[in-house]
């Protein structure tokens, strides 16, 4: 691998606290990029190089948002060169970012967001961990990483708050639902099969063998239930995050309180929801309002 590259997936790892998942697309993102230079060296990428590897992307007829992710890997790579000193200048601070089309982040309704985190039975000591995990993303609007990184002492039960280490080891404190609270503390009182094998710190939501859960296993977590209730929809663990902002601002909540709560760091970010909210008071007005 070119030692720049690992360099900087080095100081993601340490540095910005990035997931696994992430400076795996990152590698594979750069490996593309060079392998669509023939290896060129890093001091003789210039900002044509960019615009020709977009070309490139486009004449494939990847998507806009595909092509846009892959820029901002390589915009990144260059960017820290430059702040190491490695570069003399950047050869990617030109380059426009494709125009991506606007899409509404899906959410489940009410309706469906109950069937869902009623569909646990808790008969079992797993089954009453599922219903903690799926109170919890809801309830708090977590990223799945930020779930499976939760420690015990990461849940203060009595002030109903979580700590939560959001991307680039941002950390926020936020509010748990008084459901997630004795979903929480259910499962904490049920032993787990097997006691918990990490010694220094104890993750919060762990597997038969005492191991802490990964992004794949919420996810098949999910799975499991979705099918259970028959809900026709492909649910991601995101999708209760973009549920969990789309109910708040419904309901009221002002646009600053949810970017906290999200632990975004821009506003304009957070603000794709309110689009989302707009698009269903239309739908409630056209169809309740005679004159609509």
């Amino acid at each position: 691998m070119n030692p720049q590259v690992q360099h900087f997936l080095d100081f993601l790892k340490s540095e910005k606290n990035a997931s696994p998942h992430t400076v795996k697309n990152y590698q594979i993102d750069l490996r593309e990029f060079f392998v669509f230079l023939k290896q060129k060296a890093v001091c003789d990428i210039t900002y044509l190089d960019i615009r020709a590897f977009l070309a490139e992307m486009k004449t494939r007829g990847l998507s806009k948002s595909t092509m846009s992710r892959k820029l901002a890997c390589v915009r990144s790579f260059f960017k820290f060169l430059a702040r190491e000193n490695i570069l003399a200048a950047n050869p990617a601070s030109g380059i426009a970012t494709p125009k991506r089309d606007k899409r509404l982040p899906s959410f489940l309704n009410s309706d469906e967001i109950t069937k869902l985190l009623e569909a646990p039975s808790q008969g079992t000591w797993e089954e009453k961990r599922d219903k903690a995990i799926l109170e919890t993303l809801y309830s708090s609007g977590l990223r799945v990483s930020e779930l499976v990184g939760l420690n015990h002492e990461d849940i203060d039960l009595g002030g109903g708050l979580v700590r939560i280490r959001g991307k680039g080891k941002k950390e926020r404190i936020v509010p748990v639902g008084r459901l997630a609270l004795i979903a929480i503390q259910t499962y904490l009182d049920k032993r787990s099969p097997k006691p918990c094998n990490e010694a220094i710190k104890k993750p919060l939501y762990i597997n038969r063998l005492g191991s802490r859960l990964t992004d794949r296993s919420i996810r098949r977590v999910i799975l499991k239930y979705t099918k259970r209730i028959a809900l026709n929809k492909e649910v991601s663990p995101h999708m209760l995050r973009h549920s969990f902002a789309t109910h708040l601002l419904d309901r009221g909540a002002d646009l600053r309180s949810v970017q906290e709560l999200l632990g975004h760091e821009n506003l304009s970010t957070t603000q794709i929801y309110t689009h989302v909210t707009t698009k269903r008071l239309k739908e409630a007005y056209n169809q309740a309002h005679p004159r609509a």
